[in-house]
Parts: structure tokens; sequence; C-alpha cells
């Protein structure tokens, strides 16, 4: 199994741009699956310069919607005329942070025939490539917004993020779930992947808005992670000042992937 991180804040290379953001192209099985775009589409050069081809993948998943994940879509249309887009149903909302900004998806993407909405708690992509909600699940912990609202009638409400939907692929041994940003809980996650227990969970964790001096939480945290058998790449949300004070406690099975790294399962 192959995973290319095609966007994250950072990068892992000068010749590859980060942006706020996230996108992956994930290998297994013989298929090519895209997992987000980003927010611009720099995923197409930053492809290019990773010797990747675009136009070969087979299929794309959308974690949530925001903009960040979502609006590199159109530019990744452009250059592959066939792969169907995945979004879990209420993908389209009227999502804001509370600093003002609307972080919903572009109106562009919406309703483009390209997009197949899912209201499914499963739904198998085949080869070993499942998209996965959990919406119907009561969370263990407290799903918290973090200051994300979505707006009903012109009034803010706190999100809960049923448009939240993750990918599980399965390759000989290796189990992996990704997730955009977790915002349903790492841990409420975990918890409702039991059953499939993965070897490696992918993705960001959202403690990025979880303050330094609040260890308690990320200590916390931590030791729910070490609970399960599970090695761990992170990214994006998490944070990079809260990654290092995980890593500090969780050791060799947490690890960063930046833009341009190329990781093999």
């Amino acid at each position: 199994m192959k995973i290319s991180a095609l966007i994250e804040n950072t990068s892992a290379r000068e010749d590859c741009a980060g942006e706020f953001g996230l996108s992956f192209l994930i290998e297994a099985n013989g298929r090519r699956v895209l997992f987000d775009a980003g927010q611009t589409g720099k995923i197409i050069e930053n492809a290019q310069v990773l010797g990747i081809d675009l136009g070969g993948v087979d299929a794309a998943v959308l974690s949530h919607g925001h903009y960040d994940h979502a609006d590199g879509f159109p530019s990744f249309f452009k250059i592959n005329d066939h792969a169907p887009l995945y979004v879990r149903t209420g993908y389209d909302g009227d999502f804001w942070a509370d600093r003002g900004d609307f972080i919903g998806v572009s109106r562009a993407l919406v309703g483009s025939d390209r997009v197949t909405v899912l209201n499914e708690e499963r739904f198998d992509l085949g080869d070993g490539f499942t998209i996965l909600s959990y919406a119907h699940l009561e969370p263990s912990f407290p799903i918290e917004p973090f200051g994300l609202y979505r707006k009903e009638a012109g009034v803010l409400i706190s999100d809960t993020f049923e448009h939240e939907q993750y990918l599980l692929v399965v390759e000989g041994a290796t189990r992996l779930l990704v997730s955009g940003c977790s915002h349903r809980g790492i841990r409420n996650i975990l918890r409702w992947s039991a059953e499939e227990m993965p070897t490696h969970v992918l993705g960001g964790f959202h403690f990025m808005m979880v303050p330094m001096d609040d260890t308690a939480y990320l200590d916390a945290a931590a030791n729910d992670l070490l609970a399960f058998p599970v090695t761990y790449i992170t990214c994006h949300c998490t944070g990079l000042e809260q990654y290092r004070y995980l890593e500090e406690r969780i050791g060799d099975r947490l690890e960063y992937i930046a833009t341009g790294r190329v990781i093999e399962l």
C-alpha cells in the first residue's frame, strides 16, 4: 500500500508547495483513490513533481464539507474526466468558523455531475476500499466543535459533523483507516472502528485548537490512543505543537506526514 501526501500545511520537499489543507493519493490492490484535494488545486503541480498522473485516479473521496479539503476538486476534474467523487450527505452545508469566515465547499462543486452523494453508513468501492460514516453511532466522548458552526435559518449552531466520512483500505494484513480531520473525535472513531480494527490510522486529529496549557486533554488522548494496537500517521489539524507533545508520549507509534512524503505500508 502506498500513500502520497499531495497537500498538507507543511512540506517535506522544497519543490512541493504546502497549503492549509489535506490531500492523499492512496494506492492499493491495483486501485488509485484520491482522498481530499486541498483548497486551491496545488495538488496538480505537486503530483507532477512526484511523478504522479492524477488522470489515472479511479475514484475520489471527500472527507467532509470544508473548503480546505474540497476546493481543489474542480482543478482535479479538469485533468481527470472519469473519477467519481463520493461525498457524504450534508457536505454542501452552510459552514462557518467563529472568526466569521464561510468554510464550506465551493458552490462550483455543489451539484456537479461528478459528485455522488452517499447516505449509506457503509459503501464498498471495491478492491479493498470502503467508505464508512459511523453517523448513526453514539460518541463515547463529547464531540468538540472548537468554534465551527453550521448556519440554519440564519442562526449559527455548533456543528456535529454528520457530513464527515472515512475511508478504510485493506491490502493483505494492512488495514488503513483514513480521516480528514476527525471532527467527530479520533477517540470516538477508534471505538467505532473496533469491529474492523485498523493497523494504521492516517489523517488530522483536530487537536490544533487545544491550548497547550490544557495538557490534561492531550494526556488523556495520548493514553487512549496508546490503548489501541494502531500506528498513527497524522498531520494538518492536529497542530505542530500538539503533535510534538503527543510524540513524546506515544513515541514511534506516531509520525507526521507532510506534503511530498510518500509512505509504503
